[in-house]
């Protein structure tokens, strides 16, 4: 199943009112310290801090009166749930976000605040899915996934849009991978304007389930440990959408380590004065560890998200 670029220009015109256009900013001091011309895209300045935001405006501003009028659904302890709740006020729908009784009061709150309806009531995060989905159904109303939904990935495709105008030539851009959402989407973009734009993969060592999947050919489980890449953690759906793409868009992988992702993190506050989250280390991380391909060569690194907690900030530092 593919996506068109003009999927994702028609989504960038549908969102745009609602969603921040994000800088890209040169680094001067990751350009001098690999040799290469390093640029970052500034996705953790989106409102609600993370570039999910995107995809879930899209979703839902392509949704008829009657979809908006049942109300949407979704499954999510972070970012996600952020988005949707965010783009759900913006139109006047009511989202529903079911969640794990152990979720921190701090996200409840957060979600509160922008008018989602919380049910926190599940073991974990894949029991808060399965019923998420099974509810929606019953309910008649639209389940949002983060990553497996066309529109979804077209909407996290305007990320490649802004980019296209911001820089006249792109050698290769570093993405983050999860679910494959994101890279997905800039990759369609960015591949039928700039179509020798390099897309990197990114992952953790420790949650790498997508990259697993690629190499195995088909979508399979794999083992986790834990990671401070938070956002990209978990499985990847049987029939996800997401993997013939990322089968199709990506040209190189690169795992790093958690000591790696810590240490990007902090250079990253330290230099260039931003506090980034786990996933947008990943990124980070990646780059440096494969600088010395891209000498002399236009690099992005896509910041991702910030959306960290202080106690999880204060290890890492």
């Amino acid at each position: 199943m593919a996506i068109s670029s003009r999927q994702i220009i028609e989504a960038e015109s549908r969102i745009r009112a609602h969603i921040r256009e994000t800088p890209l900013d040169f680094s001067f001091h990751l350009s001098s310290l690999t040799g290469c011309n390093a640029h970052l895209k500034l996705e953790h300045l989106q409102h609600t801090g993370s570039f999910k935001l995107r995809g879930a405006t899209n979703k839902i501003l392509s949704l008829n009166p009657e979809q908006l009028r049942q109300g949407v659904i979704a499954a999510s302890t972070g970012n996600h749930g952020r988005g949707v709740c965010y783009a759900a006020r913006a139109v006047g729908t009511q989202a529903t976000i079911y969640l794990p009784r152990d979720v921190s009061q701090s996200k409840l709150v957060l979600m509160q605040h922008l008018g989602g309806h919380l049910v926190p009531e599940f073991d974990d995060c894949l029991a808060a899915e399965v019923q998420a989905r099974k509810d929606a159904t019953t309910q008649g109303k639209v389940f949002i996934s983060p990553y497996n939904d066309l529109e979804v990935i077209a909407g996290q495709g305007t990320i490649g849009v802004e980019l296209a105008r911001q820089l006249d030539r792109i050698d290769a851009v570093f993405v983050a991978v999860g679910g494959g959402g994101l890279i997905a989407g800039i990759g369609a973009y960015l591949k039928s304007v700039s179509p020798n734009t390099r897309v990197v993969g990114c992952w953790p060592e420790n949650s790498r389930v997508m990259y697993e999947c690629l190499r195995a050919g088909r979508i399979i489980e794999f083992p986790e440990e834990p990671t401070i890449s938070e956002s990209t953690a978990g499985g990847v759906e049987e029939g996800s959408v997401t993997f013939p793409l990322c089968q199709l868009l990506i040209d190189d992988h690169v795992l790093v380590s958690e000591t790696g992702i810590r240490a990007a993190m902090r250079l990253i506050a330290e230099k260039e004065h931003w506090i980034i989250e786990g996933s947008a280390g990943v990124a980070v991380a990646a780059f440096l560890k494969v600088q010395e391909n891209y000498r002399k060569r236009n690099v992005i690194i896509v910041l991702c998200g910030r959306n960290i907690s202080a106690r999880r900030w204060t290890k890492i530092r």
